[in-house]
């Protein structure tokens, strides 16, 4: 998949995974304790997910532009949360995720294929801070479910706003 002039591929930023969910399937309940580990890189095979991740055959993507602006416009009460609480495996820079839905596009030279949007979840107002979920949701940015279609490994670049700050 060549680039285009003047193309400006999307940059991976920090990568993800835990193992059991915190959220899903506990409407009613209290949301679980599972904690989010941060790789330098990982492995990815064709039609898998991060190695030991709870979602076995997909990634999830967040960009970091969402997250910047979500620190900028909601105050998170008792400091700063990071990007690990959206709970999606990799935070990239410089991509318009809706519009990957239904199209392939290259990561470090693996290929991917966005499925969908991720929904965001009403324990949003929870991880992040309150207003959170009604945010996500106006600006249609909780992030990209997507398989993979290329094996290969990627790296984290590890250079968020947060990092550079």
């Amino acid at each position: 998949m060549p680039e285009r002039p003047g193309f400006h591929p999307m940059e991976l930023l920090r990568i993800f995974r835990s193992k059991a969910h915190n959220y899903f399937g506990h409407y009613g309940k209290p949301a679980g304790t599972n904690p989010v580990e941060e790789l330098s890189e990982t492995s990815l095979a064709a039609g898998g997910g991060v190695p030991g991740d709870r979602f076995k055959q997909q990634v999830t993507f967040f960009a970091e532009e969402t997250w910047l602006r979500l620190r900028a416009e909601i105050a998170p009460p008792g400091g700063e949360r990071g990007p690990d609480v959206f709970r999606r495996n990799l935070l990239v820079r410089g991509a318009d995720l809706n519009a990957l839905v239904g199209r392939e596009f290259q990561v470090q030279g693996l290929r991917f294929r966005g499925v969908e949007y991720c929904k965001p979840c009403f324990w949003m107002d929870q991880a992040f801070a309150p207003g959170t979920l009604d945010a996500l949701n106006r600006w249609r940015a909780g992030g990209l479910r997507a398989e993979v279609l290329s094996g290969g490994t990627l790296r984290a670049a590890g250079q968020t706003a947060e990092s550079r700050a």
